[in-house]
C-alpha cells in the first residue's frame, strides 16, 4: 500500500465513521424510506468529496471534527444527485457502482423521495452548523449555493437542454462541466478555506475548478473506453443519448491531452499554499489515471 493509498483510506475510514453515526441516529418511518436512503449511501464509491475536504483541512490546520458535518451534508447531496440522475426521465441508468440503481430496487416514486429526503436532511445538517458562528454560516451557504440553481442543478439542466445538439460549443460545455461536476468539488475544497477566514481562497478555488473539469473530462473518456466491470454503470450512453461531452468537442485523443493540461494547472495552483500538498497532488494523478 502506497503512502497515498494509506492516507486516502484513512480519510475514507474517518468519513465512514461519520456515516455510521448518521445511520445509527436515522429513525425514519415508513421503513422503505429508511431502506432506500441507506441503500444508495451504502453503495460506497470513492468518497472523493469528503476526502478532499479532510485533506484541505489538514493542509490548513483544521481539526477534522469541525468538518465532519459539512462532509456528511456534501455526501448526502452528492448521493441524492446520483439517485435522481439515474431516474428514467434523467439519464435512465439501471446500475450504479455495479448494483441496481435506487429506482430499480424501490421504484421511481420511492427513489425520488429518497433523493428529496437526502437533500433536505443535508440542509438540516448545514443549518445545525450555523449556530457555531459566522464562518460556519458562510461555509453552509457556499455548499447550498454549489448544490442549487446557481450550481449543480443549473449544470444538470443545461446537460439535459443540450442533449442531441448537432454541434458542441466550448462555452456551453464549460458551463456544464463547472456547474454539474466542479461545483460540488469546489464545495469540498472551499469549506475548510472559508472556515479559516478565506485562507488561499483564490488559489484553492481555481484548483478545485480545474480538478472538477478534470474529473468530468475523465468521466467522458471512460464512457468511451471504460468497462462496466470497472465503472459499475452502463458504458457508451453519452454517445447514444447525444450528450454534451468533451470527447465530442476535442475527440478522444484530444480529450486526453486536455486532461493532462488540466492536471498541470492543478499542480501549478498547488504551489501557492504553504505546507505539504503532496496528497492533493497525488489526488490529481488519481483522478487523471482512474479507471472507475
Amino acid at each position: 500500500m502506497t503512502d497515498f493509498t494509506a492516507k486516502y483510506k484513512r480519510y475514507q475510514d474517518a468519513f465512514e465513521d461519520v456515516l455510521n453515526r448518521f445511520y445509527d441516529k436515522l429513525n425514519v418511518t415508513p421503513e422503505i424510506l429508511a431502506e432506500s436512503l441507506k441503500y444508495s449511501l451504502k453503495l460506497g464509491g470513492k468518497r472523493i468529496r469528503p476526502v478532499l475536504m479532510y485533506a484541505v483541512g489538514d493542509l490548513l490546520g483544521i481539526e477534522s471534527d469541525k468538518l465532519d458535518n459539512f462532509a456528511l451534508a456534501l455526501e448526502l447531496i452528492h448521493t441524492y444527485s446520483l439517485i435522481h440522475d439515474d431516474l428514467p426521465d434523467m439519464d435512465n441508468d439501471d446500475f450504479r457502482r455495479g448494483k441496481p440503481s435506487n429506482h430499480k430496487v424501490f421504484g421511481a416514486d420511492n427513489a425520488i423521495l429518497a433523493g428529496d429526503g437526502l437533500l433536505n436532511t443535508a440542509y438540516s445538517v448545514l443549518f445545525g452548523e450555523c449556530f457555531k458562528g459566522d464562518g460556519y454560516i458562510s461555509a453552509a451557504k457556499y455548499i447550498c449555493d454549489c448544490a442549487g440553481i446557481e450550481g449543480m442543478i443549473a449544470g444538470q439542466s443545461a446537460d439535459l437542454l443540450h442533449e442531441n445538439d448537432r454541434t458542441v460549443d466550448k462555452d456551453v460545455l464549460d458551463f456544464i462541466y463547472e456547474h454539474k461536476t466542479a461545483k460540488l468539488i469546489m464545495a469540498a475544497v472551499m469549506t475548510p478555506s472559508i472556515l479559516c477566514g478565506g485562507k488561499y481562497y483564490s488559489e484553492l478555488k481555481a484548483f478545485a475548478l480545474n480538478l472538477g473539469f478534470l474529473f468530468q473530462l475523465t468521466d467522458d473518456i471512460l464512457d468511451v473506453e471504460g468497462s462496466f466491470e470497472n465503472l459499475g454503470k452502463s458504458i457508451g450512453k453519452d454517445s447514444a443519448e447525444g450528450k454534451y461531452t468533451g470527447v465530442r468537442l476535442y475527440g478522444l485523443s484530444g480529450s486526453k491531452v486536455k486532461a493532462d493540461l488540466l492536471a498541470e494547472n492543478c499542480f501549478k495552483l498547488l504551489e501557492a499554499p504553504d505546507g505539504d500538498t503532496a496528497f492533493l497532488r497525488d489526488t490529481v494523478n488519481f483522478v487523471r489515471q482512474r479507471i472507475n
